[in-house]
């Protein structure tokens, strides 16, 4: 699974997007392996989307859980206190709780395989206090 952040599925479903076209590209060549965000990332998508793209946009991300082309993982209470730290050690960027939540996530598949339109910040955040994202999207990354 392929870790996606709220810029990925904002570009894949805004056209006008700068990004789209590349974001498209990673979209097709990563489906086989699959997507995996957080709610926060997709409630951050959503609120994008309806005042970017229309209503129509945020249906068809929504949709994409439905029918499993996104899974989408649960977090706990106990990973409040870890996003709580995560967001403290990042507030010079700032980090906001999206972002926090896919740290979380990358701690938890053991992996920083991201999709993110976001490089500065996820250029920046660690796994694990130490493990450097890998951002699909960046030039030179596979």
């Amino acid at each position: 699974m392929v870790i996606a952040d709220t810029g990925f599925w904002v570009s894949l479903l805004w056209r006008r997007d700068p990004w789209h076209l590349r974001v498209r590209e990673a979209y097709t060549r990563y489906a086989d392996e699959g997507f995996i965000s957080t709610w926060p990332v997709l409630t951050e998508t959503c609120y994008l989307l309806g005042r970017s793209v229309g209503e129509d946009a945020k249906l068809g991300l929504l949709e994409r859980v439905v029918d499993h082309s996104i899974q989408v993982c649960a977090l706990v209470e106990s990973d409040a206190l870890r996003m709580t730290a995560l967001m403290r050690r990042y507030a010079d960027l700032p980090m906001d709780l999206a972002d926090a939540s896919l740290v979380v996530l990358a701690e938890r598949l053991g992996h920083g395989r991201i999709l993110s339109t976001d490089t500065r910040d996820f250029g920046a955040y660690r796994w694990k206090n130490h493990q450097p994202f890998i951002n699909l999207l960046s030039p030179g990354e596979t």
